[in-house]
């Protein structure tokens, strides 16, 4: 150990090269830690036991043994000490497998200082960031709504989550509230004081979407008048949140792997690699391995965004959770129009809980809002929720004939955007402007429907 004092925060590094370690000791030490060396996993568990470390960092290969069990062992017998593994060159596999098996991030030799250095502040601020659990104790806030068991395993894995800068991968039905668990994950961890960026991946045109990531210098293409930093460099320290990220463009996906794996981007026209330091949480309603399989996403990608998946239940399967959640919401609808709160009746609330919720939590808001319009006396009656199905029959409009055999909502809803795309192009004779218009969305969101549901041949030819 050095001659730094206690108040210092400790470090144990653990590598088996002695030019590796010396780096690594006279880097930290520069940025003001206190480090203990080992060059076996034998010496490493020796300082664990006489000795609280605020950080290690871990080779994979070390001359006793595989640097995975000691993750396993400090993640079970040291929770506080964030590990970070120190990994050879492109070998994302072995990556992977540690922070499944608890590391809190890696890092690649030749280990690159900047990137070590970010690493080892954000490691440092782990354990000042208090979980999610306490922040809601503190405040009496409670984002994430719900008494049900379903809801509290989520906000149990989200306090874990926050602890580790592993990818994150969000899935589960649209309105689910997958973002706000995304934000809830960056909130409660060491990234909280930095930018939370979210960006829909299938909201932007793909022509566009390396430079919106990555950003662009002045005069790259036509149009680039002005530098842009691009999302990756807005979040830099802290967290971009890739929603929809099913339907980045195969060309697209690489570009972001690398970003990944490199923790570096160029921007488009620029001559040389930036260093960014962002945590990536993604989140998609589609099965990302089903789209592995047909060839529309790749695989390496989807397990660098999969290292660690959050599943967002549907409103369906938690009905007991649905009185608590319209009382907030109810709150906040009439808070929001500065209006008193309404009652609502016992029928309507078991009226609701009897329904499907195919929109889930965002679908429960919009009721809530079309109820506390239309309500009298400020009292919600089971009448002025709309024509609900206690039954829970599938969704129809008109012309529609709702899901068809083997269909499922995603399915019914892709058929259904075709209908009304190719209804509205049809009524205007393919005048896509004036369609875009009829269906009250900007000509570049009609242009990115028709390109995703292959109606955009005859433009093409």
């Amino acid at each position: 150990m050095n001659a730094m004092t206690r108040e210092c925060p400790q470090a144990l590094i653990v590598d088996d090269e002695a030019d590796i370690r010396e780096l690594l000791e006279i880097t930290l030490a520069q940025m003001g830690l206190s480090t203990t060396n080992a060059a076996t996993l034998a010496e490493a568990r020796q300082a664990l036991a006489t000795e609280n470390f605020d950080l290690c960092l871990l080779d994979m290969r070390l001359p006793d043994g595989d640097g995975i069990e000691l993750v396993r062992e400090i993640a079970a017998d040291y929770p506080r000490t964030p590990v970070a593994m120190i990994t050879a060159h492109g070998n994302m596999e072995t990556a992977v497998e540690a922070l499944k098996a608890g590391a809190f991030d890696f890092v690649s030799k030749p280990v690159d200082l900047d990137v070590l250095r970010n690493m080892v502040k954000t490691a440092l601020k782990l354990n000042k960031s208090a979980p999610a659990s306490a922040t809601r104790k503190k405040t009496g806030e409670n984002p994430l709504r719900g008494r049900s068991a379903a809801m509290a395993r989520v906000r149990g894995l989200i306090d874990k989550l926050a602890r580790s800068q592993a990818p994150v991968h969000i899935t589960g039905e649209s309105g689910t509230g997958k973002e706000l668990a995304a934000r809830l994950i960056h909130q409660s961890g060491p990234r909280a004081d930095k930018p939370f960026v979210a960006v829909n991946c299938g909201a932007i045109p793909h022509e566009l979407m390396e430079s919106e990531l990555f950003g662009h210098r002045k005069g790259a293409f036509t149009g680039a008048v002005t530098d842009n930093r691009g999302l990756f460099m807005e979040a830099q320290g802290g967290t971009l949140f890739l929603d929809e990220v099913a339907d980045l463009p195969l060309s697209m996906q690489v570009k972001l792997l690398r970003a990944i794996q490199e923790k570096r981007i160029r921007p488009v026209g620029a001559t040389r690699e930036l260093p960014v330091d962002v945590r990536i949480v993604s989140a998609t309603h589609q099965n990302l391995a089903a789209r592995v399989e047909q060839g529309l996403f790749r695989q390496d990608l989807f397990y660098r965004l999969n290292v660690i998946e959050l599943t967002m239940p549907p409103l369906r399967e938690r009905p007991e959770d649905i009185p608590d959640l319209v009382e907030h919401l109810l709150h906040a609808i009439s808070s929001r129009y500065q209006q008193p709160l309404p009652r609502m009746e016992k029928t309507a609330l078991e009226t609701l809980q009897q329904y499907s919720f195919p929109g889930n939590v965002r679908e429960l808001e919009n009721l809530l809002e079309r109820a506390f319009a239309l309500c009298d006396e400020g009292v919600i009656r089971p009448d002025d929720l709309g024509p609900l199905s206690a039954t829970s029959a599938p969704p129809t409009i008109k012309g529609g004939s709702g899901l068809l055999p083997g269909e499922n909502l995603d399915d019914y809803l892709a058929r259904m955007e075709r209908k009304a795309l190719e209804e509205a192009l049809e009524a205007t004779r393919w005048n896509r402007t004036a369609a875009a218009k009829r269906l009250g969305i900007s000509f570049r969101s009609l242009r990115y429907r028709l390109a995703k549901l292959g109606l955009d041949k005859e433009e093409e030819e």
